[in-house]
């Protein structure tokens, strides 16, 4: 063994041997630090007995440590690390999972912040403003039943109440000053661990009886409640650790309702101005009155339909509504048909369920006499040599993916009456084959769709009036119950994650990774729009994520990388509360079909 020999000073043996002896204390033992020889291989550290601290640490990605007393709210530390009130964190990754910040730290730690700005941390942001707007409502009016309905553009919750008229604008006005006064005595958000029994006989008192069947069946013991202020409800995700976070938001009256206005993640201490949205608004009422029709208004009311078998029965008559709402836009487009009036646009979001919505539009446009030619904007992809950047994941949804020029050029040539060979892209090479040759009849309509179908840099050269433009989305309103919501955003991701198994050769972890680029694609591309088009069809079905939930969970489980791990644990929680169902009596044709098979017209 090689020996070696060192010279230090006493303050460093000190902390060799323990930190418990005072340097002069290590020089009286020692000497005037003239070492012995310390034999030591690279291989061998010093064991030592050592005293337990009554401190710990959290260690930041930035290479910084803090260090506070054992038990200390992970929030204490990151008050002290982060000083941007504007951005502030309220949330943490530890050992890879999303944490709340009231969390104790017992030992030290990693701690990965989750800012005002980041994806997870806007949601748990409007969650959390949810709740301080339910104990604000409940002080002041606690005979009013809120419920927390739809999302709006740019940053929005449509509410209402049942069991008494809308809040007055006076009202409104005594609520946004008791939520200002909540905020401003910056109360803590406390979680608690209640068992089933318990959590029934809290909602069976306050005679909220939705949110006591939604625990019918439900496999775990216990259940995590949230308390501010004395009111307990239960939410399906994280929340901030006190309300004086909560310090951006309004209440603006609409409809008949109000609207909840919180900020974007992009500017978190700004308010966008409020759009407008009076076709989506008509959409969702829409909906609302299919869920009346099929008898069901929330999960709970889906998971009875599902076990009474009952289920048959939902699923027609939602598919019926389907049907019935695209032979009236049909008979729209059958009314102004003409030779000038041949080109027909069909936009929406990803996993929108577009292309089985044109092919069922086609067949009822021939059951009206006219003959459609169906073409999607997916086949006029640039090549994937092209749109790869070193570094960077394919974003399909941006516009500069699409080859405009070569879809505008066959767009012009097919109304002209010319034979076309159309392209076929192969997403699994990433290759644009060929495709069949096409030459459409002089009274023939076009039906083209596509995520940018609305977007005003398509087809600049058509004139706007010749063209039919209608946009497509899943637009759910189905919710867990009156105050936790089923984000349309996260039906569509469900929706994507079992089709680019099925159809695209992507996983799942591929899929969330690339979801933030696809948000962001809608935000710039395709939301600006929407009320541009002629008519909208909300392509959301009540029963789906019955049928979506054991395709979609084992690919969820799969999913290893931290930050898409965190956004799959999330959805797999959110999953739960649905009772599955195997999708046995879905129609052949049914939108749903686009995404895990048995479409029959697919082809």
């Amino acid at each position: 063994m090689k020996r070696t020999r060192y010279l230090c000073s006493a303050a460093t043996l000190a902390v060799i041997h323990g930190c418990y002896e005072t340097p002069f204390a290590v020089k009286f033992r020692y000497g005037k630090v003239l070492l012995r020889e310390i034999a030591m291989t690279k291989e061998q550290q010093p064991i030592r007995l050592a005293c337990a601290r009554t401190t710990v640490q959290v260690h930041l990605p930035d290479d910084r440590v803090f260090e506070g007393k054992r038990g200390t709210p992970l929030v204490k530390f990151f008050q002290v690390a982060f000083t941007d009130s504007d951005n502030p964190p309220v949330a943490a990754v530890v050992q890879g999972e999303l944490c709340e910040l009231f969390r104790p730290v017992e030992r030290d730690i990693t701690a990965k912040p989750v800012f005002l700005s980041d994806s997870d941390g806007m949601r748990i942001y409007c969650r959390s403003l949810s709740f301080l707007l339910i104990v604000s409502v409940h002080d002041l009016f606690p005979d009013a039943r809120l419920i927390i309905d739809y999302s709006v553009p740019h940053g929005g919750y449509f509410c209402r109440v049942e069991e008494r008229e809308p809040f007055t604008d006076e009202e409104l006005s005594r609520i946004k000053a008791r939520m200002q006064e909540i905020v401003a005595a910056d109360r803590p958000i406390e979680r608690r661990r209640l068992s089933v029994a318990e959590v029934k006989e809290v909602f069976a008192a306050r005679g909220d009886e939705g949110k006591a069947r939604l625990l019918t069946g439900f496999s775990e013991d216990h259940i995590n409640f949230y308390s501010l202020d004395g009111f307990l409800d239960y939410f399906y995700g994280y929340m901030v650790p006190s309300t004086g976070l909560l310090r951006t938001f309004a209440l603006e009256p609409f409809s008949d309702g109000f609207v909840l206005r919180f900020p974007r993640r992009e500017s978190p201490t700004t308010l966008l101005p409020a759009p407008k949205f009076t076709a989506l608004c008509e959409v969702f009422s829409e909906y609302g009155k299919w869920l009346d029709v099929v008898g069901v208004r929330d999960v709970s009311a889906l998971n009875e339909a599902i076990r009474s078998q009952r289920i048959e029965e939902v699923i027609l008559v939602s598919e019926a509504l389907h049907e019935q709402r695209i032979a009236g836009i049909a008979s729209a487009l059958a009314g102004r048909h003409d030779k000038d009036h041949r080109l027909v646009f069909i936009a929406g979001p990803s996993s929108s369920g577009k292309t089985t919505f044109s092919k069922r539009l086609a067949v009822q446009l021939l059951a009206n006499g006219i003959h459609p030619y169906p073409l999607a904007m997916d086949h006029y992809f640039l090549p994937r040599e092209l749109l790869r950047k070193e570094g960077e994941e394919i974003d399909f949804d941006s516009f500069a993916a699409l080859d405009a020029p070569f879809l505008e050029g066959q767009l012009a040539d097919l109304l002209q009456g010319k034979k076309v060979s159309l392209p076929q892209y192969n997403f699994r090479t990433g290759k644009r084959e060929v495709g069949p040759t096409v030459q459409l009849k002089p009274d023939q309509i076009l039906i083209v769709e596509g995520i940018h179908g609305l977007n005003p840099q398509l087809m600049k050269n058509f004139h706007q009036g010749t063209s039919f433009r209608i946009f497509v989305s899943a637009l759910t309103q189905l919710n867990l119950d009156s105050h936790n919501r089923v984000p349309t955003t996260d039906t569509r991701l469900i929706r994507r994650i079992v089709r680019d198994v099925v159809y695209r050769g992507y996983d799942a972890q591929s899929t969330i990774m690339m979801w933030e680029n696809v948000r962001a694609g809608e935000k710039q591309n395709i939301f600006p729009y929407q009320e541009q088009a002629d008519v909208m069809f909300n392509s959301a079905l009540v029963y789906e994520l019955a049928v979506l939930k054991p395709l979609a969970e084992p690919l969820l489980l799969q999913v290893r990388q931290e930050q898409p791990r965190i956004e799959a644990e999330r959805l797999l929680a959110f999953l739960k509360w649905f009772e599955p169902y195997h999708g046995e009596t879905i129609p052949g044709n049914s939108l749903l079909r686009e995404f895990f098979g048995g479409l029959t017209l697919r082809d």
